[in-house]
């Protein structure tokens, strides 16, 4: 069974969302469950996770009610205000909801890079801790020193690192991405999606041995039970097909992966983060 753990959907003219303009062509236009169906079946995916993409509660009560039509769709990663007073009561309405599994401040838009460690930011990270709910973090690199405050801090998180921290790819730079990402890897509650890294390389010029580098040291430091598949759709259109994603990070992983390990990096690894077997 092939998990997609990172997917969206989404209708432009809901007007929630600040980073989609016109400039962004295959992009600017809706995408919903009906557009992905066919291509998850012919590349034989059987469920997926799908993500927010705008920092709204209406947006992520649209999701929830895409998903409850949609069997496809296992669960849901929806935004809430993590600095908010009433985080909690608007926490726990949403949890009432079967396929509401995790949560994603937009972490990568914030002014601050530290405000994931704000006070009123932590005491709601505590929320989360306390119910073990997944936090995605979607950050770029420079926000990986402030993460692992974070995780020592609650070393017992459950939380997976989005596109696995957006690492210059196009740049062909490693450093300081790689020490920090072996940093976080060693917490075991911790894990790393392999999802949206052709969109850091040269979207028109992109291989899998420009990937290869990323995705082997985040296998090397996270292991394969702490990497997953994600596709990034229809985000990832911006460099390639569903299929030149698959394809890219089967030719980028290591070689010598047993079918065991493939199938908890395409599989069973994003069905225990999320808990869907519940």
């Amino acid at each position: 069974m092939i998990i997609d753990a990172h997917q969206h959907f989404w209708i432009a003219s809901r007007g929630d969302y600040p980073w989609m303009t016109p400039d962004l062509k295959i992009l600017y236009r809706d995408y919903l469950p009906e557009d992905l169906a066919p291509i998850l079946d012919a590349h034989h995916v059987t469920k997926t996770i799908l993500v927010q993409a705008a920092p709204t509660v209406e947006e992520t009560e649209f999701l929830l009610r895409l998903a409850e039509a949609t069997d496809y769709v296992a669960g849901v990663v929806g935004w809430l205000d993590m600095a908010a007073d009433d985080f909690p009561e608007q926490f726990h309405r949403l949890r009432a909801h079967r396929k509401f599994v995790g949560i994603r401040p937009m972490l990568q838009d914030m002014d601050d890079d530290a405000w994931i460690l704000r006070p009123e930011v932590l005491r709601n990270v505590e929320c989360l801790l306390e119910f073990d709910f997944p936090l995605d973090l979607l950050v770029h690199p420079r926000h990986l020193p402030h993460i692992a405050v974070l995780l020592e801090r609650y070393p017992a998180l459950r939380a997976v690192i989005d596109h696995a921290a957006k690492p210059p790819i196009k740049e062909r730079v490693l450093q300081p991405w790689q020490d920090w990402m072996e940093q976080i890897s060693r917490y075991d509650n911790v894990m790393c999606k392999l999802s949206s890294l052709i969109t850091q390389a040269d979207l028109e010029h992109w291989t899998s041995e420009d990937i290869e580098p990323y995705v082997r040291h985040a296998v090397y430091v996270f292991g394969t039970n702490a990497v997953m598949f994600g596709s990034d759709w229809p985000y990832c259109l911006l460099g390639g097909s569903y299929g030149d994603v698959l394809a890219a990070l089967r030719a980028a992983l290591p070689t010598d992966l047993t079918y065991g390990e493939l199938s908890t990096i395409f599989g069973s690894n994003a069905k225990k983060f999320y808990k869907l077997d519940q």
